[in-house]
């Protein structure tokens, strides 16, 4: 469905992304690990057509991306980084925002409280403004926007940053259950061990901004390069 070929990014005299190159099939799970600093999020941009790389390609449907971008933006959804809601918009306007665009709000308000129901949310949620959620609650509502109009792909940056084990481990939970039952695809940046093993099908390490490593989740535990990473860092 996604393929990135040699992507190569610098920022003046800095490179950040080193001839990367990628596929991610249909109904796949991708976890791009890496620490802070190797390229996850600018690869991540480029992706989306928020950067312009240097050189490379990315192909969607085995087409150049800039093709048939249109489409593309059509059928993703995004999980950011610290949830990323609209203050001044309570919470179902949040969720319903893309859906707003081209149906009445009646019945983007009912798909919007449909989809907090599926991420644990009741119905009372949809009233309230994001400076009411808490943290945990706060990334649910990312996500049930996230999933709001039944992507075909689905991106989630950084899932758990910022959240206690517990609430981590529900969200993870969270994103594992919506990707098999609905069939996305799905690319996760993260640095989040337990996030790679709940939600991986497919791993890719990237260190500075090169890949060391790509392979099955279960077979990462063996690679020499995984364990010098998790050394690294602690995890």
């Amino acid at each position: 469905m996604i393929e990135v070929r040699g992507l190569c990014k610098e920022f003046g005299p800095k490179r950040v992304l080193s001839g990367i190159d990628l596929t991610v099939r249909q109904g796949e799970s991708l976890c791009i690990l890496g620490q802070s600093g190797t390229g996850k999020s600018v690869l991540l941009r480029c992706m989306l057509g928020l950067e312009s790389p240097d050189s490379g390609e990315i192909l969607w449907n085995g087409r150049p991306l800039g093709e048939d971008r249109g489409m593309f933006l059509g059928g993703f959804g995004m999980l950011f980084q610290g949830a990323a809601l609209f203050d001044s918009l309570p919470v179902w306007k949040n969720v319903a925002f893309k859906l707003m665009q081209r149906m009445p709000a009646a019945k983007a308000r009912g798909i919007a409280i449909d989809k907090l129901a599926r991420v644990g949310l009741s119905a009372d949620t949809a009233d309230l403004m994001p400076a009411e959620l808490s943290g945990g609650m706060a990334k649910r509502v990312g996500l049930a926007r996230a999933i709001a109009d039944d992507p075909e792909v689905i991106f989630f940056d950084e899932p758990t940053t910022g959240l206690d084990p517990i609430r981590a481990r529900r969200i993870n939970q969270l994103i594992h259950d919506i990707v098999q039952e609905t069939g996305a695809t799905a690319i996760t940046i993260t640095h989040d061990m337990e996030t790679v093993r709940k939600v991986a099908r497919r791993v890719l390490l990237l260190q500075d901004g090169a890949v060391a490593w790509s392979g099955l989740v279960g077979d990462m535990d063996a690679a020499p390069q995984m364990s010098e990473f998790l050394g690294k860092t602690g995890l």
